[in-house]
């Protein structure tokens, strides 16, 4: 009978069964895996043999990995599933350690929580057994709105660590479309609603003038850029984690219009991280974006940010009537004179400004911070950002130019 010396694999000649486990997993973490690969995989483990672990794991490799930003996620995978005897416990440890009492202090490698939960699929481990049984409560739930529909107005910095999962999972979905804009060049189309008069007298021109069909043209559209600009500061920092992976799912998926998605982070100082966002694994682009950025959960100072901005990179991605995104609580106690100066600025030099603030939240709110007064006037719509919902209800405004979110209430109650 074959042996297996490096690798945790049955002997019971159940490789091809564990192979399509194993791909299976990888498709639930992410990868795009099907059952082509699937036999081709075992195909490939037959010829190359699978006496050594590398040989073994670099031959899986070749087969389920496309881009090179996947090999993470599959190396997270295959540790888990064909290496570690003990898996299990170290998974439970990554998304439940509340369960076990014991707060794991070893920091979770990038993608090593979808991988865990790929393989466990949503599974809890069972309750232990020294504690106690309570009794049993019987709730009527058919008054209650659904789990996903709670989740989506739940507050992010009220969600619990299970919550926060699937809330991204949530967030991966949304999109952020947006409408091209009208512009003055035109191309040849087949459409009939505008005549090319010189295109049509050329080709006559060609036939001694006789006209043997009209030419027609369209407008060429346009799609703008999206610039972020997120606040990292201590008071924002639960709600910039959540909107980053909003922005990540919008950087990454096509069809939804944009030309280029720039993300910056502000707390002390500006930080462009927008090559981060680009990479495909979630958790790997915000691990560099965070170790990028080294002023999260600091103090924060908007107005020096917004100036570095525009001093440094609005000539850069401002172009082409952006579409500026500031995720802000707009709490800074430097100087607002310099704040309003450099909203002005910001506000002048993109085709909308829209500005998030997670205090929105709260029914009471009014302006009566002065960073809040000297942002308020400069912005074009002014909108919460504390929920699934509200970004839903971004996805669905950031295409109308009349929209003003709360801005027309708040000022008000300045007037007053």
């Amino acid at each position: 009978m074959t042996t297996y010396p490096d690798l945790d694999i049955p002997e019971d000649g159940k490789l091809a069964q564990n192979i399509a486990h194993f791909a299976r997993a990888l498709r639930k973490a992410g990868l795009p895996v099907g059952p082509g690969r699937i036999l081709d995989a075992v195909n490939a483990v037959a010829a190359a043999g699978f006496d050594r672990r590398e040989d073994f794991y670099f031959t899986l490799q070749a087969i389920f990995v496309s881009r090179p930003e996947e090999r993470a996620l599959f190396a997270q995978v295959f540790r888990l599933f064909w290496r570690d005897p003990r898996y299990l416990d170290q998974m439970m440890s990554l998304l439940l350690p509340q369960v076990q009492g014991v707060q794991d202090d070893r920091i979770a490698q990038a993608a090593e929580k979808r991988a865990a939960e790929a393989l466990l699929d949503g599974q809890l481990p069972p309750a232990p057994r020294d504690q106690p049984e309570g009794d049993e409560i019987e709730i009527d739930a058919s008054a209650t709105m659904s789990a996903e529909e709670r989740l989506k107005t739940l507050d992010f910095e009220q969600m619990s660590a299970e919550e926060i999962t699937d809330a991204r999972r949530m967030l991966a979905k949304l999109s952020l479309p947006v409408q091209p804009l009208k512009t003055r060049r035109s191309a040849p189309s087949t459409l009939t609603a505008r005549i090319d008069a010189r295109r049509t007298l050329r080709e006559a021109m060609r036939t001694g003038g006789e006209i043997a069909r009209l030419a027609h043209k369209a407008p060429v559209p346009r799609w703008p850029n999206l610039v972020v600009l997120c606040d990292i500061s201590g008071s924002m920092a639960d709600y910039s984690r959540m909107v980053l992976h909003f922005v990540h799912a919008v950087a990454n998926r096509k069809g939804q219009g944009w030309a280029k998605v720039h993300a910056f982070t502000f707390g002390t100082r500006l930080t462009n991280i927008t090559r981060h966002l680009r990479a495909r694994d979630v958790d790997a682009a915000l691990k560099a974006a965070g170790s990028e950025a080294q002023d999260w959960s600091g103090g924060t100072r908007i107005g020096q940010s917004l100036h570095a901005f525009n001093r440094d990179w609005s000539r850069r991605v401002l172009g082409q009537g952006a579409v500026v995104l500031l995720i802000t609580d707009g709490l800074d106690r430097d100087d607002t004179a310099l704040l309003a100066r450099e909203a002005e600025r910001l506000h002048l030099s993109c085709r909308r400004l829209i500005w998030l603030n997670p205090l929105l939240r709260w029914t009471g709110f009014a302006p009566k911070a002065a960073g809040i007064r000297a942002l308020l006037p400069h912005v074009d719509s002014f909108r919460a950002g504390h929920s699934i919902a509200s970004m839903e209800a971004l996805g669905r405004a950031i295409s109308e130019k009349d929209d003003r979110g709360e801005k027309e209430r708040l000022l008000a109650l300045l007037r007053n």
